[in-house]
């Protein structure tokens, strides 16, 4: 039986930890663009105010309102991405940019926040024990997957694919679905070559051997892993990182972040990151085991889904330990549509946490 009390509690404990992450993880990440890429910090640093005025906003809504809206909001992410292949801008052989009121914005990153909110409408609404439910709920999940992967965007399928993996979970999937649908991932796995672009195998390849070819498609995770290295305990220092600097480790502002961070800051700053990180994961697990309202703990599944997959699979790539995917780390690496869509998710999250009213034990004296 839950206790008003400890519902209470983990509600204030994640609000704390959210607001409190938000804010060192941006003041990290703008210290990092002020030292490899200072032309970058007004923008970031923009979105990032108005990303934390998203985030408070939604804190104070009920999610009940976002519930009701939850089909308008997953018919609005399929023309995000539809529109992306009729006004979007091939760069560097994707399709996955549209240009609005002067800001270049990823529909992919932007589609998270309303998808979460979504996957738990068609979850609480037909729950996924029929096979009518599964279908349901696996078709509103493939089409917006195969809209994102066929940009092609593998990295961003694959954190959707995790948002709707750990919600599905939450939502009780029976085993033999679970069973079944581990080993047609195994199977897909042996026909990858079918269906994944030459760079993306490559990139699989190179995940197991970057040393095959270091100065081709292992070079990106060979530079990374200097830099980490090099980094050692407290940092080489602001501004003397020679392999962000110096233009070895490509995309040291995005994707190779958290390599850059290391390499400056050393063990201290990527171990702060990590901690802060872990930190938020915690509190939104401790506040779903608490909540006793359905919807909400769907949302909050979500959104754990989404920062752990992220978060684990940059800091992964950025450390050789997983293949590299494109996948930024939330909030620390630049990218506005990024910081929009993690500021909407943690805000989600807080409006999902205080949302849920508490079990009251009513005792007879």
């Amino acid at each position: 039986m839950w206790r008003e009390t400890d519902y209470y509690q983990a509600m204030n404990n994640l609000k704390f930890v959210i607001i409190a992450g938000y804010l060192v993880l941006t003041f990290l990440g703008l210290l990092m663009l002020t030292s490899i890429a200072p032309d970058r910090v007004a923008q970031q640093a923009a979105l990032l105010f108005f990303g934390s005025i998203l985030m408070l906003y939604l804190s104070t809504q009920d999610i009940a309102i976002f519930r009701n809206f939850a089909i308008p909001f997953y018919l609005f992410a399929l023309i995000l991405l539809i529109s992306t292949y009729i006004f979007g801008d091939y760069v560097r052989g994707a399709l996955r940019w549209i240009d609005l009121f002067g800001l270049r914005l990823q529909t992919s990153e932007l589609v998270k926040p309303l998808l979460i909110i979504s996957f738990a409408y068609f979850l609480e609404r037909f729950p996924p024990t029929t096979i009518k439910g599964i279908f349901i709920n696996l078709s509103t999940f493939l089409l917006p997957a195969f809209l994102i992967f066929r940009q092609p965007d593998l990295g961003t399928s694959l954190v959707i694919f995790a948002i709707w993996g750990v919600m599905v979970f939450m939502a009780q999937l029976p085993l033999w679905v679970i069973t079944l649908g581990a080993l047609g991932l195994v199977g897909a796995s042996y026909f990858s070559p079918l269906f994944l672009k030459p760079y993306q195998l490559e990139r699989l390849r190179t995940f197991f051997d970057p040393y095959q070819d270091p100065l081709g498609s292992g070079y990106n995770v060979i530079q990374a892993i200097i830099a980490i290295g090099s980094g050692q305990i407290l940092g080489v220092g602001l501004g003397n990182g020679t392999q962000s600097h110096f233009r070895f480790l490509p995309e040291r502002h995005t994707d190779f972040m958290f390599a850059s961070l290391a390499e400056e800051l050393g063990l201290i700053g990527a171990g702060a990151v990590v901690i802060i990180f872990a930190a938020i994961l915690y509190a939104l697990v401790s506040t779903i085991l608490i909540l006793p309202t359905y919807y909400p703990r769907l949302v909050l599944a979500g959104v754990f889904g989404y920062i752990a997959f992220q978060f684990g699979i940059n800091t992964g790539m950025n450390l050789g330990i997983a293949p590299v995917t494109g996948v930024t780390l939330p909030l620390v690496s630049y990218g506005g549509s990024s910081v929009l869509a993690t500021a909407l998710a943690f805000g989600l999250a807080l409006s999902a946490s205080r949302s849920a009213k508490p079990l009251r034990v009513l005792e007879i004296k």
